[in-house]
């Protein structure tokens, strides 16, 4: 079962669960993916609140309808995932991470020895 939290809505997070497949390579572009009803049998969710995540994705050009085929990853899928979430991480995380570095008196020598000592293992 997913949990879904109060920091966005509901349907943004079931998008940013299927980003994560796309950017995973699990959902490969040009590839055809699940249905909305299995995406909201697999999240637990209403349909209509997947069907509003779909459109979200294929607003931003990740996804593709095929009618009557089905939903497909854009070729360039994982490259369109990966430019709005940096984008994203820039300018809303990152400012927070040098924020709290700065408060607790950590240097960029540091910071660039944890993300080195970080980017080559799967910490989540």
């Amino acid at each position: 079962m997913t949990r879904f939290d109060n920091s966005s809505a509901i349907y943004l997070q079931i998008a940013d669960l299927m980003c994560e497949k796309i950017l995973t390579g699990e959902w490969p572009g040009g590839e055809r993916i699940p249905s909305i009803r299995e995406v909201a049998a697999l999240v637990q969710a209403n349909p209509n609140t997947v069907m509003r995540s779909f459109a979200h994705l294929q607003e931003e050009g990740i996804l593709y309808n095929r009618r009557g085929v089905g939903y497909f990853v854009a070729d360039d899928g994982k490259e369109r995932v990966q430019s709005i979430r940096r984008q994203s991480f820039i300018h809303t995380q990152l400012p927070k991470v040098f924020r709290e570095a700065r408060l607790l008196g950590l240097s960029p020598n540091e910071l660039t020895e944890l993300y080195q000592q970080y980017s080559g293992d799967d910490h989540d």
